[in-house]
């Protein structure tokens, strides 16, 4: 029997140090080599860390919230050839006591048991077996193993999760248990007419909501920001995307808003190249880029990333849409590599249908703009003669008054205006000067 200590490993780009967001087991566990033991996070991202051999938890190296170094002692392990690590029982075990042993040997006796005894003998509860009992498996921290989005779903189910048995790996509790649990004749309780609530609870800012404060808070302390709002008539371009839906859409797939708005700003930098730049201010340099890495700010269950369109530029249509997919469903699933969400030089924030008539978005420093969409509605508009009901939007776009000044701020603007009023100049080839 062997203890092995094993490392928080380099997981790219350069990090030096990870936050622990949370364990997927317990000292005691058994784990299986390549089964996830636990998830830290970066300012970027963040990643699985999967067991190295099979074998017994005996330690583990942080609590959540912690912030490891690359390369520090992660856990261990004790591993066994001798002992049954495995899931599933040796071919000779009796079939009506299939768990794998738990205890150590040297606990148990050299001496078998012909006749063991399952009802008296100790044994470690496995919480992702489908015939376990209906048990909490909690993290290091005594909280029940649980996406945040699965927490916010049993708080509007109003579902205890230490009732709910989990059945993902390590005994996590996933969408599906939610539902089983609820299908099986537990109803959540319903107070008798309306009640005072009383309950509090403390969240730990952690993981990438941590990191996401921590650039929210130093971009509005050193950006001295200012946003123009502009509104803009989108009848033409809703016109034009629903005939090409129609046209193509079978066979390259549905084009949303995103698309001609990303085509519009990759035209627009072109006349206007300081808002699609980066300003140092600790060296005191603005690099400007004649690339679009164009930033879309994208809502996950673990908070706000912004996954990255490289050369946006040199995209069609289609291309920037099949990007902007992947890059999405990524970052929503957690696979979004460190490269995807690094680079950008200007950023695209949108709430969609649910967004306001007018918002300030906030910098991704270093950047030096953002361009926020906001929701579509019809508008009557006077055409000189009559108000006529037109599909309007405004553009919120925010700025470092710092490197970008208010005139090259508004004609950026009023370019991007311009180019979603008439979509035909989208498509025109070469670029004046």
């Amino acid at each position: 029997m062997a203890e092995q200590t094993f490392k928080l490993p380099d997981i790219g780009e350069g990090i030096a140090e990870a936050e622990l967001a949370d364990w997927l087991v317990k000292v005691g566990d058994i784990v299986q080599e390549d089964d996830p033991i636990c998830e830290v996070t970066t300012d970027k991202a963040t990643v699985e860390i999967p067991a190295s051999v099979s074998g017994r938890v005996t330690w583990l190296g942080g609590k959540p919230g912690d912030v490891m170094a690359v390369g520090g002692d992660l856990i261990r392990i004790e591993t066994d050839s001798a002992a049954p690590v495995a899931e599933k029982p040796a071919e000779d075990a009796p079939k009506e006591d299939p768990r794998p042993e738990s205890e150590p040997a040297a606990k148990a006796g050299p001496k078998a048991d012909p006749k063991p005894e399952p009802k008296s003998e100790p044994s470690r509860p496995r919480p992702a077996r489908a015939d376990a009992p209906a048990a909490m498996v909690a993290n290091a921290a005594g909280r029940p193993l649980a996406a945040p989005s699965v927490r916010g779903k049993a708080r509007e189910m109003g579902i205890d999760l230490r009732r709910v048995r989990g059945t993902g790996p390590a005994g996590r509790i996933l969408h599906e248990d939610l539902e089983d649990f609820l299908a099986h004749g537990a109803i959540p309780a319903a107070g008798p007419g309306r009640v005072q609530r009383t309950a509090t609870e403390e969240i730990p800012v952690t993981g990438v909501r941590r990191a996401i404060s921590q650039k929210m808070q130093e971009a509005k302390r050193r950006v001295p920001h200012f946003s123009i709002i502009e509104e803009v008539e989108v009848e033409a371009l809703e016109d034009l995307r629903a005939a090409l839906n129609r046209q193509y859409g079978e066979k390259r797939g549905k084009l949303t808003l995103l698309p001609f708005i990303l085509r519009a700003l990759s035209e627009a930098v072109q006349d206007h190249p300081e808002v699609n730049a980066h300003f140092d201010d600790d060296a005191g340099i603005v690099t400007r880029h004649a690339a679009l890495h164009a930033g879309i700010a994208t809502q996950t269950d673990q908070g706000l990333m912004v996954p990255v369109v490289r050369h946006a530029e040199a995209m069609s249509l289609w291309e920037q849409a099949a990007e902007i997919r992947r890059l999405s469903e990524a970052a929503r699933s957690r696979r979004a590599s460190p490269k995807d969400l690094t680079g950008s030089t200007i950023t695209i924030t949108s709430l969609g249908p649910l967004g306001a008539l007018a918002t300030t978005p906030i910098i991704n420093r270093p950047e030096v703009a953002i361009v926020g969409i906001n929701k579509m509605v019809v508008r009557p508009v006077w055409n000189g003669m009559a108000f006529m009901p037109k599909r309007m939007m405004n553009l919120s776009c925010s700025f470092d008054h710092r490197v970008v000044d208010g005139w090259v701020a508004a004609e950026f603007v009023a370019t991007m205006k311009r180019l979603i009023e008439v979509p035909a100049m989208l498509f025109l080839e070469g670029h004046d000067d």
